[in-house]
């Protein structure tokens, strides 16, 4: 099948046209899909009509799925399904609703990283609800020769309890402990190197003080999401979203009314293994 491609900004993103996702795909679509994705990082398939074993089924054809690291954001009947919500669930409001609303990727605080995700538009408000991304190969190929060297054999320590969101769910941080991992990361199957830190969970740079690396750390999270480097996609109803962790970063804007309902169903693709714990380095 020939796939319309279609850019949807300078940084990163494309559209694709000419699939549909409630028939069957072959492997071979399967491999052109996967080689549009990892040229624009982010893939959006608009206008997927698909039931959540259809998503799981679609997002299985690129690697094993994960189930979500922390318990309580696991749908209750698919474990590989991460709801993100800000509905009543069990007579209360979603714990989900508030996360991702700073720059991060995906599973950083873990031991294996997700390869990439795939995110799937059930409900939306009537305006907003929007998503941020960012390529963060171009956040590393735009730095400086002098600082590409100074940073790349430096490490991250990537801390669940630094994303104020979860703080308070602390049988969630325990079964999440702060993981080190390299600052710049290679792409394990493009081979391109892009910056790896986000400031959702990581906390500071391996190896020196608080006050040493927050000023490194704090010009980087600036310097990752330029402009430039950056595609806002404004969702419709069934679109699916694909990005690659390994080197995009993503945000939620929170730019809608907290009234109306906004629900994403979202799987992730279970990744290779990345860092150490920080209990076990040095």
């Amino acid at each position: 099948m020939k796939f319309q491609v279609n850019r949807l900004a300078y940084g990163l993103g494309a559209e694709v046209l000419g699939i549909d996702l409630t028939q069957p795909v072959s492997d071979l679509e399967i491999e052109q899909i996967r080689q549009i994705w990892l040229e624009h990082l982010v893939l959006v398939f608009p206008n997927q009509k698909i039931s959540i074993e259809q998503h799981i089924a679609f997002s299985r054809r690129f690697g094993n799925l994960e189930v979500h690291p922390e318990k309580h954001y696991r749908h209750p009947v698919y474990p590989e399904i991460f709801e993100v919500t800000n509905r009543m669930v069990d007579g209360k409001k979603s714990l989900t609703g508030e996360v991702g609303l700073k720059w991060h990727s995906d599973g950083a605080f873990t031991l294996k990283p997700p390869t990439g995700s795939l995110l799937y538009c059930v409900a939306l408000p009537s305006v907003g609800g929007d998503t941020w991304f960012s390529n963060m190969y171009k956040a590393y190929d735009d730095l400086s020769d002098t600082m590409k060297r100074l940073i790349e054999p430096l490490r991250v320590v990537n801390d669940l309890a630094t994303y104020t969101a979860v703080k308070q769910l602390t049988e969630h941080l325990q079964d999440n402990p702060a993981v080190i991992q390299p600052m710049v990361r290679t792409h394990s199957e493009t081979k391109r190197k892009a910056l790896y830190l986000n400031e959702s969970v990581t906390r500071q740079i391996d190896g020196m003080t608080q006050a040493e690396s927050d000023g490194l750390l704090q010009y980087l999270f600036k310097h990752s999401v330029r402009h430039n480097f950056t595609f806002r996609h404004r969702w419709k109803k069934h679109d699916i979203v694909m990005w690659d962790n390994r080197c995009a970063m993503h945000l939620a804007a929170g730019d809608y009314d907290k009234n109306e309902i906004r629900q994403m169903y979202r799987t992730t693709i279970e990744g290779e293994s990345l860092g150490v714990l920080e209990t076990q380095a040095n």
